[in-house]
């Protein structure tokens, strides 16, 4: 079961379908109607945190639950305020960025985490006007918009994952495939719609591959 912490937005509609489109089982509570702890000690097999209109500080239980599924090295994904709020938890900054409402970008990636089996670059739709920047060495930014900004990050040993951008829209690309990839990540057993061609493998072992992050673009923006 993925649990999914709602940030008081419409889109996290769109990734519940999309993940019991998947085969997933799917729980959704909203951000102040649980404890991280209570969250962490569910079934729940993954923990995703949807996007929302506010800061990390001001979406709930989002900050804590990251803080929790790390101590317990339990399955994580982030989606635009959610990708912040772990950004912002291992002590990366989160600043005002340019206003992306609804505007597509190409997103380059290194093919690791969500983004494995991806062609790269594709094109991802984008709601936000913060942007996560000066991350940690620990968390690996593996995928960036061609304005440079940082579009996906894993973490080096822990099973956590962001992505800024939104997998959901109609306007992104291989969504369902990415989506997939954290569904597989947290032990479920994944099938991509008819539609969208054959099903997805089950759970496979983790990428033993650790290529080098993305590096900064030539104007200098910070990672």
């Amino acid at each position: 079961m993925i649990l999914v912490i709602d940030n008081y937005d419409s889109f996290t509609w769109n990734l519940v379908h999309y993940l019991m489109e998947l085969g997933a089982e799917v729980k959704v509570v909203r951000n102040d109607a649980l404890s991280a702890q209570d969250a962490v000690a569910s079934n729940a097999q993954g923990f995703l945190i949807s996007p929302g209109p506010k800061t990390p500080t001001e979406a709930g239980i989002s900050l804590d639950l990251v803080a929790a599924c790390a101590e317990a090295g339990k399955p994580l994904m982030g989606v635009c305020l959610g990708h912040q709020a772990i950004g912002q938890h291992f002590g990366g900054s989160v600043v005002r960025g340019g206003l992306m409402h609804g505007k597509t970008s190409p997103v380059t990636h290194d093919g690791t985490g969500l983004f494995e089996g991806l062609p790269s670059p594709f094109t991802a739709t984008r709601y936000h006007s913060l942007i996560v920047e000066d991350l940690p060495p620990d968390l690996i930014v593996n995928a960036r918009a061609d304005d440079g900004s940082v579009m996906g990050v894993r973490h080096a040993t822990l099973p956590i994952h962001g992505v800024q951008f939104h997998p959901e829209s109609i306007a992104t690309e291989h969504g369902h495939a990415l989506l997939a990839n954290f569904v597989r990540l947290a032990g479920i057993t994944t099938k991509l719609p008819s539609r969208l061609g054959e099903g997805l493998s089950s759970p496979q072992p983790p990428l033993v591959r650790t290529p080098p992050p993305l590096a900064p673009p030539a104007s200098g923006r910070g990672i």
